[in-house]
C-alpha cells in the first residue's frame, strides 16, 4: 500500500478558499456601491448647486448693476433701500465691498466700515473674477456664529469711480445640505441591506462553488493516510468537474500501480524462493547424508547448477524490467538486418527443437533492414520462439514469418501447442503470468518473458498481440513501423 507522508499546517479559517470568495465578493459588491453612491451624490449635489448659482448670480449681476450708481453716487438711502427690499426679496444678507475690501453698506447694518475677506470677495478683487460662488459654514463666513448652519456666498463684479467692487449675497442653504445628509444617509442605509444580502447570498454561493472542493480535499487526505480506493463525488461541470475526473483518474492509476507493485513483489519472491528453498533441500541432504553415493550427489550437484541458472535468469529479467520501468532502458539504434537477426536466432533454437522432434522452420523475407537496437530486438524474436518451443508437445511444428507491409515490420510466431485459454488471453504479458505454473516450472520458464517482449516492443514504438485457442497453438503478432526515430524511450 502506498503511505505518502505530509505536514500537516494550521491555516486560519479565514485563508480558505470559501472565505476568499466571500471577501472578494463583499470587496466588489462594496467598491462598486461606493463608487456609484458617490457618483449619485454628486450628480444631486452637483445639479442643486448649479441650480442655486444660476439663479443667485442672475439676482447678484442683476443688483449690482442697480446699486454701483447709487453708491457712486452717494445716494445712501436710496441704495440702503435698495440692498434691504433686494435681500427680503432673495432671502438672504446683501453686502457692497469697495475696491479695498470694506463693506459699504449692509443689508443688517452690522458689518459697515469693517472688512471682508471671504475668498468669493477676494477673487473679484484680487483675481479678477466676474463672480465667484461658495458653501460656509456660518461661523467660517465670519457673518454668524452658529457653526453648524451652512450658507451660499455668492459675489459679483460691479465698477465703483474706476475701480472694481463687489456685491456680495449671503443666503441661508442649510435646508440643501440637509437634504444631501438625507440622501447619503439613505444611501449608507441601503448599501448596509444590500452588503447583508450580499453576504448572505455570497456565503451560499461559495459553499455551492466549494463544497467539491472540499469533497476532493476530504478524498486527498484520505489518499494521504494509504486508503488508495477512495474516490470523489463528481459534481456540476465545468474545471471544477474536470478536476474531480482528473482525481479520480489518478487514484485509480495510484490504486492500479500499487496493486500491480504488491501483486510484483509477492510473485518475485515466490518466485526466487522457491529455487532457494529447492538448493536449500539438496544442500541438507548432501551435509546429512556423507555416504551419498556419488552418482545421487552429481544429480544433486546438477539440479543445484539448474536451479542457480534459473535463479540468475529470474534475476537477469527483473533487472531489464526495473530499468525500464525507470526510464533508463534506452535503445542504441543502428541499421539491423532484421532477417539476418531472425534467421540466426533460428539457428540459435534449432537444437533445442531437434531433442524434442520439434519441427522449427522460417518463412523470412530477405534484406528487410531498419533503424533498431539489434540486441532488444533479438531478444524479442528469441523469447517469443523459445516460448512457442517450450509450450508445443514434442513433435510439434513451430513456425516464424517475416515481413514487410506498408512501412511496417511484420514479425509472426506460431505453433501447434497447448493454446492459451480465453480468460488468460489478456494478462499473458503480465509479469510471473502463468497459464500453467506447475508445467511453466518445469520448463524453466520465469513467467517474465513476454513482459520482456511487450516492453522491448514499446521501446521501438510498436504493438505486439495474441491469437490462441485450448489445443489449437497461439499466434503471436509483432507490428514496429520502420520509420523510428527515437533513441529512448
Amino acid at each position: 500500500m502506498v503511505t505518502i507522508s505530509r505536514t500537516r499546517t494550521k491555516h486560519s479559517p479565514f485563508s480558505s478558499i470559501r472565505w476568499k470568495i466571500l471577501l472578494a465578493f463583499l470587496l466588489i459588491v462594496g467598491v462598486s456601491f461606493a463608487v456609484m453612491a458617490s457618483s449619485l451624490t454628486n450628480l444631486v449635489s452637483n445639479y442643486l448647486y448649479e441650480q442655486r448659482i444660476r439663479q443667485d448670480s442672475l439676482s447678484v449681476e442683476k443688483l449690482a448693476s442697480t446699486a454701483a450708481p447709487l453708491l457712486a453716487s452717494a445716494r445712501t438711502s436710496a441704495l440702503h433701500e435698495t440692498i434691504v427690499t433686494a435681500s427680503g426679496d432673495m432671502g438672504g444678507r446683501v453686502l457692497l465691498v469697495d475696491a479695498d475690501g470694506k463693506v459699504q453698506a449692509d443689508s443688517y447694518a452690522l458689518l459697515s466700515g469693517t472688512r471682508l475677506q471671504l475668498p468669493e470677495v477676494l477673487a473679484i478683487l484680487n483675481g479678477g473674477e466676474s463672480s465667484a460662488w461658495g458653501i460656509h459654514t456660518m461661523q467660517e463666513s465670519t457673518l454668524e456664529s452658529d457653526p453648524s448652519s451652512y450658507v451660499a456666498v455668492v459675489s459679483a463684479a460691479m465698477e465703483l469711480n474706476g475701480r472694481t467692487g463687489a456685491l456680495v449675497l449671503v443666503s441661508p442653504v442649510q435646508e440643501m445640505m440637509e437634504s444631501l445628509a438625507r440622501v447619503q444617509e439613505r444611501l449608507i442605509t441601503v448599501f448596509l441591506a444590500v452588503a447583508g444580502v450580499a453576504l448572505t447570498v455570497a456565503l451560499v454561493f461559495s459553499q455551492i462553488i466549494t463544497r467539491p472542493i472540499s469533497s476532493l480535499t476530504s478524498s486527498i487526505r484520505k489518499m494521504t493516510k494509504g486508503d488508495l480506493s477512495v474516490r470523489t463525488r463528481v459534481r456540476g461541470s465545468g474545471e471544477l468537474r474536470e478536476l474531480a475526473e482528473s482525481y479520480n483518474a489518478m487514484a485509480a492509476q495510484l490504486e492500479s500501480i500499487d496493486h500491480s507493485r504488491n501483486q510484483f513483489v509477492s510473485n518475485a519472491s515466490h518466485e526466487l524462493k522457491t529455487p532457494m528453498a529447492t538448493m536449500k533441500i539438496l544442500l541438507e541432504s548432501m551435509m546429512y547424508q556423507p555416504d551419498m553415493p556419488k552418482e545421487l550427489q552429481q544429480e544433486f550437484m546438477q539440479d543445484m547448477n539448474h536451479e542457480i541458472d534459473r535463479l540468475t535468469s529470474i534475476i537477469t529479467d527483473l533487472l531489464t524490467l526495473t530499468q525500464n520501468d525507470d526510464h533508463s532502458l534506452s535503445l542504441k539504434l543502428e541499421p539491423v538486418d532484421v532477417s539476418a537477426l531472425t534467421e540466426e536466432t533460428l539457428r540459435l533454437l534449432q537444437p533445442s527443437a531437434e531433442q524434442r522432434a520439434l519441427t522449427l522452420e522460417g518463412s523470412i523475407q530477405p534484406d528487410i533492414t531498419m533503424q533498431a537496437d539489434s540486441s532488444k530486438l533479438g531478444q524479442v524474436i528469441y523469447n517469443l520462439t523459445e516460448n512457442a518451443l517450450k509450450y508445443t508437445p514434442d513433435g510439434g511444428h513451430v513456425s516464424v514469418m517475416l515481413y514487410t507491409e506498408d512501412s511496417t515490420l511484420i514479425l509472426m510466431v506460431a505453433d501447434d501447442g497447448v493454446g492459451i485459454p480465453q480468460a488468460d488471453l489478456s494478462h499473458i504479458f503480465d509479469r510471473f503470468y502463468r497459464v500453467d505454473k506447475a508445467r511453466s516450472r518445469e520448463t524453466g520458464g520465469t513467467g517474465l518473458g513476454l513482459s520482456i517482449v511487450r516492453q522491448m516492443v514499446t521501446l521501438h514504438g510498436g504493438t505486439v498481440s495474441v491469437n490462441s485457442k485450448p489445443g489449437e497453438g497461439s499466434l503471436f503478432t509483432v507490428r514496429l513501423p520502420m520509420n523510428k526515430k527515437e533513441g529512448t524511450a
